[in-house]
């Protein structure tokens, strides 16, 4: 070490001390779950003191299998915690079938108790099954919205990658983890220990409850065109009433046949086809993560007949939306969107 080069200062020996149980549900997501316990141990290290401690819990304390395959061994069953844990469930896939009466009784009595609770990725679904969100805000990972929405109206979805209302946080999964628990630490121990944690993941950039989780739609259909963003955009925010490419072209000053050729250019497709493909992705996220009717489901994506609905949906994926619904429970990998009109 070079004495004549400046120091960083060490941060502090803090003595605040508070304990996590981590609840792993089965098929949850091993990236929300590790970035959250990294984050804990880095702050320890950091802070040169166990101002952090965490356990994990199954239902019946049984090893738990997430959605990578990794079975996880836990300390044990749920139980009564200490009334300053905070509970963070860790959700993933088929969260609906992971969310037991055991777990919404659990979950309620410790509630009620006072405790503080997140729930990462998928286990906004628990929290509000149980009636614990009504009337807050709360997010969920965007694949889950139009499920969640359908499923809990009074709760209020936020977009963002993470939310916290009073005693309940909520995060959009994957990476998200990470800024809910630099959040936490900021307000715990303080800003330095927290951007020091950061620092060590190599995350350069710490999101704020602000941040939307998707990315823009530029971004995400590699196109920078501002008049094709805007098209997807509304149509996005329009699939249970879709509007026609005539009124779309119109909203953004062009004629119907320069906005069909302007999607041929870039998306290799039509206005018309495009749209239908967002809309059936729709119907296909709430046929499998909801037990909303076929008819209820394509009323939802834009499809005022259901014969019409079950011919579009078995031309893009293979299958009746009646099949689909009867294999949710291991949903198969998406099919690649068509490339004709």
């Amino acid at each position: 070490m070079d004495p004549s080069r400046p120091q960083e200062a060490p941060v502090p020996h803090l003595n605040v001390r508070k304990r996590f149980v981590f609840v792993l549900l089965s098929n949850f997501t091993m990236l929300g779950f590790a970035s959250a316990v990294e984050a804990l141990r880095i702050a320890n290290r950091n802070a040169q003191n166990d101002i952090y401690s965490w356990t994990l819990l199954s239902e019946d304390g049984a090893p738990v299998t997430c959605s990578a395959g990794v079975e996880y061994n836990v300390d044990g069953p749920l139980a009564e915690l200490q009334r300053d844990d905070t509970v963070i469930l860790c959700g993933g896939l088929n969260i609906a079938e992971a969310t037991t009466p055991k777990l919404l009784s659990w979950i309620r009595r410790e509630s009620r108790r006072g405790l503080s609770i997140v729930g990462l990725c998928t286990s906004a679904h628990v929290l509000a099954k149980a009636g614990l969100l009504n009337g807050r805000r709360a997010t969920i990972h965007w694949e889950n919205q139009d499920g969640f929405l359908e499923d809990f109206p009074d709760v209020h979805m936020a977009r963002s990658v993470f939310v916290i209302d009073g005693k309940f946080a909520t995060t959009a999964g994957g990476t998200s983890s990470i800024d809910l628990m630099l959040k936490l630490i900021a307000e715990d121990q303080g800003e330095d220990l927290a951007n020091s944690v950061a620092d060590q993941l190599i995350y350069t950039s710490i999101r704020t409850d602000q941040d939307r989780q998707r990315l823009s739609t530029p971004t995400r259909i590699g196109v920078r065109h501002p008049k094709l963003a805007t098209v997807i955009q509304t149509m996005e925010n329009n699939l249970e009433d879709p509007i026609s490419p005539s009124v779309l072209a119109e909203q953004v000053g062009m004629s119907t046949r320069q906005l069909e050729r302007l999607f041929r250019r870039y998306l290799n497709r039509s206005p018309k086809r495009y749209y239908m493909e967002i809309r059936l992705q729709k119907a296909r996220n709430l046929l499998i993560q909801t037990d909303m009717s076929v008819i209820n489901v394509a009323l939802a994506s834009g499809f005022t007949s259901p014969s019409h609905f079950s011919k579009c949906y078995r031309a893009q994926y293979d299958t009746t939306p009646y099949r689909e619904r009867g294999t949710k429970a291991t949903p198969r990998a998406e099919k690649e969107p068509s490339q004709h009109s």
